[in-house]
């Protein structure tokens, strides 16, 4: 079902028609399990909903399924939890008093610091397609907001990674559970952590040959970062099911699991045709003498995620040191009346993101973290968010790394920055400061504006103490409280790219007169 409704000016967040008079306005940004959990969570406290996404369908990264138009004949069969997501989904699409709106571009969110202002934060939003010219404005205060946005996959840089055929692991398996195509006809899944077993396992449903999976992480390192304190896992015993159906995707398409072992070169001349891979230690350096070559022609590439963090910076929220939005036992973040859940607070899994949202979304519509109906999301929170922790023990990047690095290595690809001017400047400038050297080498400055190599360039040159500049916060964006405070390339204040006319029309932009698409589901 399609609906449309005018472009609104700034002002509150409309009240859904099926909202009573008067409730309490939560605007959800992110349609991912967290979101869907903390929409319907809020609805069921009477408050009115406005859900936005970016992506033309509900259900995230994690629930990325095909379109209307090529409908699988038993998608369940592709999906974890697919029931879990029809059952959100529907309720909230037949819902009136929750409006979903999709193709919802937030960019950029205003701290509401005006004296006797209600609404914590202004959102900007521009909905329509992301290459269109026609966008419309639509700016929200709500009473409260809730932050699910998700992560994205980090990738270390290795030589002939910018190589046509190497892909991201999430961007794999989008293709697969979203288009049903076959990257190439024999890929390596490679990287570290968890997810490069589904990944491995959707490459596989298309037709491919999968090569293998190379798990970075050594085996003592495994069970040292996942078994202690076995017994706090019981409550995850739906885990160990999701585990042995990946294992028998394995074994049924012959696909091997091995540890210690990364990708550290591509190889190819118009798109990748083989690969190294070699030993590595427990540090993740290379071993000598134990490169061996695979002739590919895809590569999937997965080190972990990168929580995305420009929204909660513009809206002023503490960041934990480790750089994941810093919430309470109710998910509210150090600004009141903002609230946050799923993978910007730590990267726990569809369970964790789930239970967090369900909370946030309780709580921003006037609940209590504390309230009974609350009892099971707060055990499943606690049970699940466990898991983060556990994965960067077992699975988290080791500084070795950068041994398999040369120094004409890309490592910032928008910009065609080498590995090797990185290391001559922070040489010569002694290590000067995160932006000073950003600026003379360009890394992180292309049009991702870091989003992809950010974290890589904070390693490789943010060591050293960084500059005043660096490190101030801006007026409406405090850098992240901690030890990674100073040395952040998450801080953008316009969080999504939009056109110089866009920007320049200001208050005009928000009083369009033409209409918005307000998708109810699916388009």
């Amino acid at each position: 079902m399609t609906a449309a409704t005018p472009a609104r000016g700034p002002g509150p967040v409309p009240t859904p028609a099926g909202a009573a008079a008067g409730a309490r306005s939560v605007l959800v940004v992110g349609a991912g399990p967290a979101g869907l959990a903390a929409a319907r969570a809020a609805r069921e406290r009477g408050a009115s909903v406005v859900l936005l996404d970016a992506s033309d369908a509900t259900g995230g990264q994690y629930w990325r399924h095909l379109p209307d138009s090529r409908p699988s004949a038993n998608e369940r069969v592709l999906h974890h939890g697919w029931s879990t997501y029809r059952s959100l989904h529907e309720e909230l699409e037949r819902d009136p008093g929750c409006e979903t709106v999709l193709g919802a571009q937030v960019w950029a969110i205003e701290r509401a610091d005006a004296p006797g202002t209600a609404a914590p934060v202004a959102v900007h939003v521009l909905v329509g397609p992301p290459d269109g010219s026609r966008r419309v404005g639509r700016t929200f205060r709500p009473d409260a907001l809730v932050l699910a946005i998700g992560a994205h996959d980090r990738t270390l840089p290795f030589p002939g990674w910018d190589l046509p055929g190497v892909f991201t692991a999430g961007a794999a398996q989008a293709f697969a559970k979203g288009e049903r195509v076959a990257l190439g006809e024999r890929v390596v899944v490679a990287g570290a952590g968890p997810f490069l077993l589904p990944v491995a396992a959707s490459v596989a449903a298309t037709g491919a040959k999968v090569l293998g999976v190379y798990e970075a992480g050594r085996v003592k390192g495994l069970v040292r970062g996942w078994l202690p304190k076995p017994w706090q896992l019981i409550g995850a015993a739906k885990k160990g099911g999701e585990l042995a159906g990946y294992v028998g995707t394995h074994l049924r398409h012959r696909i091997p699991y091995v540890t210690g072992r990364a990708v550290i070169a591509a190889h190819g001349t118009d798109r990748v045709e083989a690969v190294t891979i070699a030993s590595v230690d427990a540090d993740w350096a290379p071993i000598p003498g134990t490169e061996r070559r695979v002739e590919t022609d895809s590569v999937c590439v997965s080190h972990g995620f990168t929580p995305r963090l420009e929204l909660p910076i513009a809206a002023g929220c503490d960041l934990t040191a480790d750089r994941f939005v810093r919430v309470d036992e109710g998910q509210q973040t150090s600004v009141p009346g903002v609230y946050a859940a799923g993978e910007i607070t730590g990267i726990g899994g569809v369970d964790a993101a789930l239970a967090e949202g369900e909370i946030a979304g309780h709580v921003a519509s006037g609940g209590s973290a504390r309230d009974t109906d609350l009892a099971e999301a707060i055990g499943a929170r606690r049970t699940f968010t466990g898991f983060a922790a556990r994965i960067e023990a077992a699975h988290g990047i080791r500084r070795g790394w950068t041994g398999w690095l040369e120094d004409d290595t890309i490592v910032c690809r928008c910009e065609e920055v080498p590995y090797g001017r990185l290391r001559e400047t922070r040489e010569a400038t002694c290590g000067s400061g995160l932006r000073s050297m950003k600026l003379t080498t360009r890394a992180g400055l292309g049009i991702c504006q870091g989003r992809v190599c950010g974290r890589t360039v904070e390693e490789l040159l943010g060591g050293a103490a960084s500059d005043p500049a660096a490190s101030a916060p801006a007026a409406s964006a405090p850098a992240a409280s901690g030890p990674a405070a100073s040395v952040t390339t998450d801080r953008r204040p316009i969080a999504s790219p939009l056109r110089i006319g866009e920007l320049a029309a200001g208050p005009d932009l928000t009083r369009s007169s033409t209409t918005s698409n307000v998708q109810k589901g699916h388009p």
